[in-house]
């Protein structure tokens, strides 16, 4: 089982130009695409979050049935659903503003235990930003590394959420001892001022870092892997990184290396396996709108 703990919310995404262009509702949050995404590609997988009881709330947790994943790990509130507004580019890459204040996500709490056969948890996004659910996934994070749980965490940066940025980049590196797999975007490194090689040597076994159409770089003690990215014409980019955050889960525990020493001895064959089966599933999700991750008879050959 892979547990994905984080937000579950609504993007409302423009089907048109202009500021006032008719807004879309789709199923989104990071953590909520990653669930989705795992579930499509076979893997086992649980969702833990607190989801509203609103009707946004019963069409999240309808698509991760549907999906295969399992919600008893969910808590749920009278509180609304949380709305992000995307903005896409010309080149397809998404913005976002947040109506976050009083809403169901933000009030989880910490759960006793994780579900039976927990392998991984993945955390990131907003989840680890507002308070006071923050605290709770972090503690979450905290417990499951020291009972040896593989950890993944992709911090998936929303500066418009983050009110003091020195205390989140501090923040951010208490939580390194903790990781097992840090994943994330150039923006994300740019923005919070650290190497691979600073992150590596405070805790994570491995750090994936993803170059938009570029590809994806993995860093480890024992060196450097890169490939390319898949050539696809760009819809969007809403939800690829958080479908190279299930391809690298995926793909780990089908190699059975959901551990930090495994994930160090992956090498160059494991790593252009790994890395390039992330790349073919990103580039799926561009190719079409909204957060739509690709199911594994997609990626097949």
């Amino acid at each position: 089982m892979i547990v994905v703990a984080g937000e579950a919310l609504i993007d409302l995404v423009p089907r048109g130009t202009g500021a006032l262009a008719a807004l879309q509702p789709a199923l989104g949050g990071g953590p909520y695409n990653t669930a989705v995404a795992l579930g499509r590609l076979g893997s086992p997988a649980a969702f833990c979050s607190r989801v509203s009881y609103d009707a946004f709330g019963e069409a999240l947790l309808d698509r991760l049935r549907e999906t295969g994943v399992d919600v008893s790990s969910v808590q749920r509130g009278a509180e609304p659903t949380t709305l992000a507004v995307a903005t896409v580019g010309a080149d397809g890459s998404a913005a976002y503003s947040f109506y976050v204040d009083g809403t169901a996500d933000r009030l989880f709490t910490a759960p006793s235990a994780l579900p039976p056969d927990t392998r991984a948890v993945s955390f990131g996004t907003c989840s680890l930003v507002l308070e006071p659910g923050a605290s709770a996934y972090e503690e979450l994070m905290r417990a499951a590394a020291a009972q040896g749980v593989f950890t993944a965490l992709d911090p998936n940066i929303r500066a418009g959420l983050i009110p003091d940025a020195d205390a989140y980049r501090a923040r951010f590196k208490s939580w390194l001892p903790s990781v097992s797999l840090l994943k994330l975007s150039e923006e994300d490194a740019r923005w919070l001022g650290g190497t691979p090689q600073e992150w590596l040597a405070a805790g994570p076994a491995a750090v994936v870092i993803t170059r938009g159409g570029d590809g994806l770089t993995a860093f480890t003690a024992g060196g450097e892997y890169a490939v390319p990215g898949e050539r696809v014409e760009v819809v969007d980019t809403i939800g690829a990184g958080d479908t190279v955050n299930a391809a690298l889960l995926h793909g780990l525990a089908a190699r059975d290396a959901l551990s930090a020493q495994a994930l160090a001895a992956l090498g160059p064959e494991g790593w252009a396996g790994l890395l390039g089966f992330a790349a073919r599933a990103a580039a799926v999700t561009c190719s079409r709108a909204g957060a739509e991750p690709p199911y594994a008879h997609e990626l097949e050959g």
